[in-house]
């Protein structure tokens, strides 16, 4: 009995079609793979054939596999989907991905997941040549899974000492002293820093010098850093500058806000780590209506396309993210056995949310 029903639950096979149309494998191979070259009497008998035992064709996995090549990248991150759409930062590298997809007729396939076990899945499972992977939050252990699957990555961050580790990204340090300068040039003294994740923790709030110090990520040490270069080159105490640690996202701003206008000395300028951050603070402030940049300046880091629509324009420190994604896709799609460890060029773009003190 239970090998009856394990025979009637058995998926149909293309030889179970060629069997009930009375050819060969090979030719009904040929039916679904290259119907040119099959008569159509024949090709009608094998169609007929598979419609009646519910034979949907062969799967496309086996022939991809076979083939040794998908002609797809996968993008992954330890965020959830929802990161590839929301994030002004994501959708901007996305379009440069899709641009170099689209000219080569490839795929894309969007691995993410809300815990280390689905992603761990999703990674392993997922059906593609290579790997592009955001480097946010859970970078090192997104580079470990892509490892393990022993196909070619590139990293959108420079997160990781192990020069092995192939990715474009940007001098953070670089690019945060562009933005203390330019305010510090306007004579401002008094400053926050608005910051991103030190770690993965989803610890939100004032972040102590031992926090800052043990940071896992990067690129938030190094902006901090670069930030706090070019303020005690113009005399500011760095240990009396706030740093609020946010999760990047619009709560964790506002909250961030709230605290720092409520201190006897609210700054005076706003060093964001990100234009996401600087985006919500504007709206925070105007909602407030404390004057932009009349009482306050922002800055912030990414280049985003809203920067430059915002209530007042943003100025902000701009990375090429669409290049970047153009050529990490590139590299996955055109691998030839090497791969690229990029820096890109920062640039400063002043706007109408920084003013003279």
């Amino acid at each position: 009995m239970a090998r009856q029903a394990a025979a009637t639950t058995r998926p149909i096979r293309l030889a179970d079609v060629a069997r009930a149309a009375g050819v060969s494998h090979g030719t009904a191979s040929n039916v679904f793979g290259r119907p040119e070259i099959v008569r159509k009497e024949v090709r009608e008998r094998v169609h007929a054939a598979a419609e009646k035992l519910g034979y949907a064709g062969p799967d496309p996995k086996g022939r991809l596999l076979r083939a040794g090549k998908v002609n797809a990248i996968g993008v992954a991150t330890a965020q959830p989907l929802s990161y590839f759409f929301e994030d002004p930062f994501a959708r901007v590298v996305m379009s440069g991905i899709s641009q170099a997809c689209d000219a080569t007729g490839a795929g894309i396939s969007l691995v993410s997941a809300a815990n280390q076990e689905h992603l761990a899945w999703n990674i392993q499972s997922a059906l593609v040549d290579g790997f592009i992977v955001f480097c946010v939050e859970g970078g090192s252990r997104l580079v470990e899974l892509t490892r393990e699957r022993k196909l070619p990555f590139v990293a959108l961050d420079f997160a990781f000492e192990d020069q092995t580790v192939a990715a474009i990204g940007v001098d953070d340090r670089a690019g945060a002293r562009l933005a203390a300068r330019h305010l510090t040039g306007l004579g401002h003294r008094r400053f926050a820093v608005l910051s991103l994740p030190f770690a993965d923790d989803a610890a939100t709030g004032p972040a102590s010098q031992e926090r800052r110090r043990r940071s896992i990520y990067a690129g938030t040490r190094d902006r901090l850093l670069g930030y706090f270069d070019v303020l005690a080159e113009h005399g500011v105490d760095t240990g009396r500058v706030p740093v609020y640690e946010t999760l990047n996202d619009e709560r964790t701003v506002r909250a961030g806000l709230d605290h720092l206008f409520a201190q006897p000395e609210p700054p005076t300028a706003l060093l964001a780590m990100s234009d996401r951050i600087a985006l919500a603070a504007l709206d925070w402030l105007r909602e407030r209506r404390l004057s932009v940049p009349g009482r306050i300046s922002v800055v912030g880091f990414d280049g985003v396309p809203e920067g430059a629509i915002s209530i007042p324009p943003l100025t902000t420190v701009v990375q090429p993210m669409a290049e970047m994604g153009r050529r990490a896709a590139r590299a996955i799609l055109e691998h030839d056995g090497s791969l690229p460890r990029e820096t890109m060029p920062l640039e400063l773009v002043v706007r109408g949310s920084t003013g003279p003190i």
